[in-house]
């Protein structure tokens, strides 16, 4: 299925708005069916808008992206916040950072690997303009108040209770501003005991549970990635989409309340079932599955690893005959079904690694692939940027920074996405302030 969310606007004054989601059905062999959704925005929600750019694609087609015509402002920082904003850019949607001036998001200094820059930053804030503002100041805070005038979407991810006293929260705005959508983005809620909590991510990764089943059974880990950040944004993400077309069917905005403890807890529901009613929860077993074996890394020749994974009997008994040439292992009572391999874990990590020792690790991902056994290479860093498949099929462009030009992914899913500059602290502030017909 395919959806296309357009905001056309006109500057005349006797025409309003037209919002429009066309929801296309496709089949295969069967031509498409459009069924048009529209909604007028209520005349006492009618601003004029500021001026939107049209989307740069990666290709060279013509078709408006998603959320061409669209405006998010982001009272933004860190990673949550802004990672939803750029996939809302990344569908063409205009996106106003709002920023401190000179410093601006504290996440531009988290280090500076990429020609300078930080790597946090300029994955997440590519496509993006950038309105420096000192929000305490009252002449920067009127600008922000009539910005939102114009804004669809406002996405926030400031302290609690920070937008209520700048008198930007959706209760203070929902009123005057009864289509616009405001997503806040909090680590644990705005509500409960711990609503006023500092959240970063390892915090509520912690506090989720994540690290009981991360590391091994003496020491837990942390994931790698911002994985609390990136939970939350997905789901504010995904949240301002489905506003966005309840909005094009009721003429109404919404406000979308997203808590990254939250969004955790439902990535951990697997985990959580698994120790329903009391029972014991899974052990953390390093980069091994905790209820799954053989499924992990094992070590090979040469000092290599390779990662691979048995779902099933069937595969079972092709590692066993195909790969490792041990036919009888797989009537081995200690081994006979996946409860008891897994329990077993340990001896059967040391048959398969002792055969394992004697053969490459391009030899054992040959034998596994003929086995239809499902494997990877262990990669690092390195070998994602050389990744032979993201290569063959196109998914690398480039977009614009301060300090020149860097490699970019595409969206996943996207043939072609807006992919913008990556904006210095208070480059679009001219622009936008004569845009909303103030001076600097």
């Amino acid at each position: 299925m395919a959806f296309r969310i357009s905001n056309q606007r006109w500057n005349c004054p006797t025409r309003q708005p037209l919002i429009s989601a066309y929801v296309t059905f496709r089949s295969f062999k069967t031509s498409a069916r459009p069924l048009l959704l529209s909604w007028r925005r209520p005349p006492e929600a009618k601003q004029q808008p500021i001026r939107q750019q049209r989307a740069y694609l990666t290709t060279g087609s013509t078709q408006d992206l998603l959320l061409d015509g669209i405006t998010v402002v982001g009272l933004e920082q860190a990673i949550a916040a802004p990672f939803c904003t750029r996939q809302l850019a990344d569908l063409g949607a205009r996106v106003i950072k709002v920023e401190r001036p000179g410093i601006g998001d504290f996440a531009r200094a988290y280090d500076t690997r990429v020609d300078g820059l930080a790597s946090h930053f300029v994955w997440t804030n590519r496509s993006k303009e950038s309105l420096a503002l000192d929000l305490k100041q009252d002449k920067d805070l009127n600008v922000l108040k009539k910005l939102l005038k114009k804004a669809d979407v406002l996405v926030q991810n400031l302290a609690p209770g920070a937008t209520d006293r700048l008198g930007v929260s959706y209760a203070k705005l929902k009123d005057d501003h009864p289509s616009l959508i405001v997503c806040d983005i909090s680590g644990y809620g705005d509500t409960g005991p711990y609503r006023d909590k500092k959240a970063y991510d390892l915090l509520v990764q912690s506090e989720a549970g994540m690290l009981s089943v991360t590391g091994t059974e003496t020491e837990p880990a942390k994931v790698g990635i911002s994985i609390a950040d990136i939970a939350s944004a997905m789901y504010a993400y995904s949240g301002i989409l489905g506003a966005l077309m309840n909005r094009s069917k009721t003429g109404r905005g919404s406000r979308v309340d997203i808590s990254m403890l939250e969004a955790m807890a439902e990535w951990m529901s697997f985990p959580m079932y698994y120790a329903y009613n009391g029972q014991p929860a899974p052990k953390p077993i390093g980069a091994s599955h905790a209820s799954v074996y053989p499924y992990g890394p094992f070590e090979t020749g040469g000092g290599g690893s390779v990662m691979f994974g048995v779902q099933n009997e069937r595969e079972w008994v092709r590692l066993c005959v195909e790969v490792l040439e041990l036919p009888d292992l797989a009537t081995d009572p200690r081994f006979v079904n996946n409860s008891l391999r897994s329990e077993h874990r340990r001896e059967l990590k040391q048959i398969i690694c002792d055969i394992f020792a004697n053969m490459s690790v391009e030899a054992v991902l040959r034998q596994l692939d003929e086995a239809h056994i499902a494997n990877a290479q262990v990669k690092d860093m390195q070998g994602l940027w050389n990744h032979e498949q993201l290569r063959a099929r196109g998914r690398w462009t480039k977009v614009e920074t301060a300090k020149g030009t860097i490699p970019v992914l595409l969206p996943p899913g996207m043939a072609h996405a807006r992919m913008g500059k990556v904006p210095d602290v208070g480059e679009h502030n001219a622009k936008i302030l004569a845009e909303l017909g103030l001076e600097q």
